[in-house]
């Protein structure tokens, strides 16, 4: 083995070479066409001390892991508000309680017949249900798709994961307390002060929201920097409060989110903070890499197999189920499903815990991660992919829907939009999206606007446009569109960063639209002058280019007045 020992001088050179490393692996994984967090994970075991041992410092990796996390959630938490949480939350809240109750109640049998005693498939079937919340944004980030229908789901419903994590945990504490004081009453104490604190603290930052967010924003955003500054240590502030109140760090940073959700500097923030938070991010991954002990896993490998194809399988299933029957789509239901195709480092953290309270032997804990490994690799293919999967699919997911998904687009609405005609279909309610639709209203076209982002959906609706849920991605939406009578069918989706993860979405709606033999013409907006010429050539009529249409329009405006500025001199 390699001797690298020199670099446990100082945490710089460690720092150094960690990252040194983390751009070999992720442009070794690009090359491969594999996805990001997938190099990380590698990169921290390579860090780790099952192969090159460079972390010593652990503590200072954890320290700007837990930093991440804390700006993640705070990101999140400033997409969500109150109109959002009473609009899905009974849906997360169902959603989520019934995932992890029949996860737990499969996984102990499952844990039984592979020949665990009664308290370790117990342990092991909890830790099943967990699912890594920083990971699923971070990949509904990447594919933007955090503000679409599925996204919004699964993050509730990770968030109820979460919330059942703290109190599995919180549970497990109180035993240990209850077992030091020799008495169950010190376990009852211990969870009711928690109950009471979280309860404090939602009462807290709802006063906030209501009578100081915006006013002190307002402030503290006449400089930019203060306004970064600010925001970095109110999350850290709200996460730190968490965890010393016994709720966690993560659920403490996104309330820091949610209370600054309703400012009008949200967006500003969320822009300046995006780079911090992937370049922190980095240190999480490799932490969990790191604390992965490959030297546990040997005797475990049939076992976490079967718990894997479970995982992996099963657990979306149930979520498709649950969903399906409170009537959602099959294609949002499986688009959410994946989300809990993983387990999480809870789930390593909670198996930790009963080791410590003598509950467990390690054997549990080089089952569960080598769980992890596989599920968390794979998970992230399935959830990257997640369009092409359902494609192939679908045909066999028609068990999991409803013959009239209530709280999607119902039947009456769709027919009621079918014998509409409609002059153009916009799809995409972005900024330029928004801009189009106002001229065209104006113009008096009859429009029909579609996008993935409910609130966008409900917003547009109240001004009098027809909207409809949907995505580009959705070939069963384009089937159900009045096609026939449209003239033009826009493009206006926000541009992606495509990469080597996902489809582009303007390419797929083009191949729809052949597909259904749509007779109109379709225009595409790009911000990026070199795609011109492939749109052209995959089908569309007309490439709309936002900035340089807008220069040359500028342009024109100032040739024509100075055009009359110059007729008026020589008038004079």
């Amino acid at each position: 083995m390699l001797d690298l020992s020199f670099l446990h001088a100082t945490p710089f050179y460690e720092l150094t070479a960690l990252l040194l490393l983390v751009a070999l692996v992720g442009s070794l994984g690009i090359m491969l066409k594999q996805p990001m967090i997938v190099s990380l994970i590698a990169a921290g075991i390579l860090a780790g001390p099952s192969a090159f041992d460079i972390v010593a410092s652990h503590e200072n990796i954890e320290l700007l892991a837990e930093l991440g996390i804390a700006i993640l959630l705070f990101l999140v938490g400033l997409k969500l508000d109150l109109k959002l949480i009473r609009t899905l939350g009974s849906v997360s809240l169902a959603t989520g309680l019934g995932q992890v109750l029949f996860t737990s109640a499969i996984g102990f049998l499952l844990g039984l017949s592979l020949g665990l005693d009664k308290v370790a498939a117990l342990y092991v079937a909890v830790a099943l249900t967990f699912s890594s919340t920083i990971i699923i944004v971070k990949l509904l980030s990447d594919k933007r798709e955090v503000d679409s229908l599925h996204g919004r789901i699964a993050i509730g419903f990770l968030i109820v994961q979460d919330l059942f994590v703290v109190l599995a945990m919180m549970i497990l504490s109180a035993f240990g307390v209850g077992a030091q004081a020799g008495t169950g009453e010190g376990a009852l104490f211990h969870i009711l002060k928690v109950i009471a604190y979280s309860v404090l603290m939602l009462v807290i930052v709802g006063l906030f929201i209501r009578y100081v967010a915006t006013p002190l924003v307002s402030r503290i955003a006449r400089s930019t920097e203060l306004l970064i500054v600010f925001s970095i240590a109110w999350a850290s502030l709200l996460a730190s409060l968490g965890d010393y109140l016994g709720f966690g760090k993560e659920l403490g940073g996104l309330l820091a989110g949610v209370s600054l959700a309703s400012t009008p500097f949200r967006e500003a923030i969320v822009a300046r903070l995006s780079s911090l938070r992937d370049f922190l991010l980095l240190f999480f991954f490799i932490a969990l890499g790191t604390q992965l002990d490959l030297s546990l896993l040997g005797a475990q490998v049939v076992p976490s197999l079967v718990f894997s194809l479970f995982v992996l399988v099963g657990n979306p299933l149930i979520v498709l189920a649950i969903m399906g029957y409170m009537g959602f789509r099959k294609r949002t239901g499986f688009l959410a499903g994946l989300t809990v195709a993983q387990i999480s480092e809870f789930s390593l953290i909670f198996i930790a815990m009963g080791i410590s309270l003598g509950h467990l032997t390690p054997d549990s804990l080089g089952l569960v991660t080598l769980v992890g490994l596989i599920t968390i690799a794979l998970s992230v293919y399935m959830i990257t992919y997640s369009h092409f999967l359902y494609d192939r699919l679908e045909p066999a997911l028609n068990l999991f829907e409803r013959k009239h998904p209530l709280r999607e687009a119902s039947a009456e609405e769709q027919r009621r939009m079918e014998r509409v005609s409609y002059e153009i279909i916009l799809f995409g309610l972005g900024r330029y999206g928004k801009a189009i639709a106002r001229q065209l209203q104006e113009q008096g076209f009859r429009i029909l606007a579609i996008d993935f982002n409910p609130d966008e959906v409900r917003r547009w609706r109240q001004r009098g446009i027809d909207t409809m849920y949907g995505d580009a991605f959705d070939q069963e939406l384009l089937g159900d569109l009045p096609l026939k009578s449209a003239r033009w069918v826009i493009s206006a989706m926000p541009q992606h960063d495509l990469g080597v993860t996902h489809e582009d979405p303007r390419l797929v709606l083009i191949h729809g639209l052949k597909l259904q033999a749509y007779p109109g013409k379709i225009a595409v907006a790009t911000h990026r002058l070199h795609e011109r010429d492939m749109l052209y050539e995959k089908g569309a009529d007309i490439v709309l280019l936002p900035f340089q249409d807008a220069a040359e329009r500028a342009v024109e405006r100032i040739m024509e007045q100075s055009d009359k500025t110059t007729k008026n001199r020589l008038q004079s």
